[in-house]
């Protein structure tokens, strides 16, 4: 017979119940989706949130659901694409909880177009609230990170970010762009004990996947089965990367940085 499993690990004797008490963290595109799925994760493990997004209505609904379950969230009404917003939602989350432990970089849009279909208006907003807002929150927080000792600061990429998909051009070239300056900025930082990572969810089940559908010009129930022809044999849920968001975001990933964790029931498994 094999040891018996001891009751407590002694990587976990150290450990708090709640793997992110006296964390503050920030997420961006928190209203719906993998967002939202975070943010009720985070207010679980005990964090203090500021949630943000350009839905006011579906924001504040997600910080109310929070609070009202004893937690401790806010909501700021942000378009993370403009630098004056970013700086605003920053020193509203500096005056709030005085320190910022976690970033969670995950507001996105979705564009499935080839480059002949695509114009320059798009191309430019797709760029600008998938990339252009990392690069401004993480100018801003790392900084803060920085002073108070370190922090984790979490990307939502894609496995469009590691491969490439149909007729999503600028969708692909937005993500891989995030998972290259996730490793730069991990590359530059460690040395201020802040961790960078990004995660590559699959197909998962939220308003963009439906949006996706739309602008395929297929019925949500079509692109899902479609979506689901992956090795789990099914598309994932927001909590599933709400896990591995909490993951990277906790002292359980401690040792790792400068990493694209893919989520994605095995869809790259194959890929070369």
């Amino acid at each position: 017979m094999g040891r018996k499993r001891p009751a407590v690990w002694p990587a976990d004797r150290d450990m708090p119940a709640f793997l992110l008490v006296g964390k503050v963290a920030l997420l961006t595109g928190a209203a719906r989706g993998i967002g939202r799925g975070t943010a009720l994760r985070f207010a679980r493990e005990n964090a203090s949130l500021i949630l943000v997004d350009a839905d006011d209505k579906a924001g504040n609904q997600v910080a109310q659901e929070i609070s009202s379950s004893g937690g401790r969230a806010r909501f700021l009404r942000a378009d993370v694409s403009r630098a004056e917003d970013c700086a605003r939602v920053v020193e509203g989350t500096l005056s709030e909880f005085n320190r910022i432990d976690i970033l969670f970089n995950n507001a996105g849009i979705v564009s499935r177009t080839t480059v002949p279909e695509l114009s320059e208006q798009e191309w430019d907003r797709v760029m600008t609230v998938n990339v252009k807002s990392v690069f401004l929150m993480s100018r801003l927080v790392i900084p803060v990170m920085a002073r108070n000792g370190g922090g984790s600061i979490i990307n939502t990429a894609s496995g469009w970010g590691l491969s490439g998909g149909r007729k999503a051009a600028a969708y692909c070239a937005s993500k891989g762009a995030v998972v290259l300056l996730t490793k730069a900025m991990a590359i530059d930082h460690g040395p201020d004990n802040i961790r960078v990572n990004c995660i590559c969810p699959g197909d998962t089940d939220t308003g963009m996947l439906a949006k996706e559908a739309q602008q395929l010009g297929e019925t949500p129930d079509q692109f899902r089965a479609d979506a689901a022809r992956r090795p789990l044999g099914r598309i994932g849920r927001a909590e599933e990367i709400a896990e591995a968001a909490l993951y990277l975001a906790s002292d359980r990933s401690s040792f790792v940085t400068g990493t694209a964790l893919v989520v994605d029931g095995g869809a790259l498994a194959g890929s070369v």
